[in-house]
């Protein structure tokens, strides 16, 4: 007899772009209603690399969603000195983010020499900070991005031995198995759609543009290597959304953005999944344990309730297409 729903802890989302202005209240709201925690990224614009800049924006997030406990980051730069880094800990930064120039949404201050950050990695390592990598190589072939940036993530690995790290959202077979070739102390998130969709769902049939990120979806062989890591239980690999809004004009463009606004279904989502795998035991620790283990944060306490019950996705959340909009799903948040 198939369940009529589900109670696990409160989960945690350990990667999500909330971003600034008039809508980030709407995104953090649509946060609060699935998650307990949620591990806020810091490419806004202008970014957030600062401890004054990091405690207004956590202070923003809060007060639009007192439900959501917001855990904040900071976007890297070489400028960065210890004291620095010291300051953006003290002001509330769980980690700090890597990103390769222009390797995706504003992040055309990104890096353009990953030793040129190693000083800021030094100052994380010393402080007890994550490092948490957008794992792209920049300018490479569009499916290679990932698997050419490993090698880079490999050197950083090794210089810096005492350094927790997260290559997030894994999107490639080779990305999986590195992450589980490397030494402890090194992790990977996992999104909803690289679980789900493939470059066929992409593009194969006509151009989806709202399931258009970075990295994008690829191949078959790819989704399987994802979909076995999170449900092999291994506590290297837990969930991250990188839930990513853009209006829709943004979308719908000659160049579209980059971005997969999944956080109003990305738990329901998950529970079909989970469901289908004969996996509904393990899902508790993907979002709600092992993230929060790594990051060395206490449990969530309260529950989350998904039930089987079938509603229609909406078109539209506040001028964003979301992930499988206007399809129905079988699961939903209570």
């Amino acid at each position: 007899m198939a369940l009529s729903g589900i109670e696990i802890r409160r989960p945690d989302d350990m990667h999500v772009h909330l971003r600034e202005g008039s809508q980030l209240a709407h995104y953090a709201r649509d946060a609060a209603a699935s998650f307990a925690r949620a591990l806020v990224m810091p490419n806004t614009s202008p970014p957030i690399q600062s401890a004054v800049e990091l405690r207004r924006y956590l202070r923003e997030i809060t007060e639009a969603a007192p439900g959501l406990v917001p855990l904040g980051t900071f976007k890297i730069h070489p400028k960065l000195s210890h004291d620095d880094v010291a300051a953006l800990k003290e002001a509330g930064a769980a980690a700090g983010k890597y990103y390769p120039r222009g390797v995706t949404t504003n992040s055309e201050d990104g890096v353009a020499e990953v030793d040129a950050a190693f000083p800021v990695f030094e100052a994380m390592e010393r402080l007890d900070l994550v490092l948490c990598i957008h794992g792209e190589m920049p300018g490479a072939f569009a499916l290679e991005r990932e698997e050419r940036f490993l090698p880079e993530l490999e050197k950083i690995v090794a210089a810096f031995p005492k350094l927790r790290i997260v290559l997030e959202h894994v999107s490639t077979k080779e990305a999986v198995e590195m992450v589980r070739s490397l030494r402890g102390g090194v992790a990977a998130t996992i999104t909803v759609h690289h679980l789900l969709f493939t470059l066929d769902d992409l593009l194969g049939d006509g151009l989806d543009p709202h399931l258009f990120c970075k990295p994008v979806v690829k191949r078959p062989g790819d989704r399987d290597a994802i979909l076995q890591a999170a449900l092999s239980g291994d506590p290297r690999y837990f969930f991250g959304s990188d839930s990513a809004p853009h209006l829709r004009a943004a979308k719908e463009a000659r160049r579209g953005a980059a971005g997969v606004y999944s956080m109003p279904v990305c738990m329901p989502l998950l529970a079909g999944l989970f469901e289908e795998h004969s996996s509904l035991a393990l899902l508790e620790n993907f979002v709600s344990r092992f993230g929060a283990e790594f990051y060395r944060l206490p449990l969530n306490t309260g529950t989350l309730r998904i039930e089987r019950s079938e509603w229609k996705v909406p078109d539209e959340y506040h001028g964003v297409v979301p992930l499988c909009a206007g399809q129905k799903l079988n699961w939903r948040i209570v």
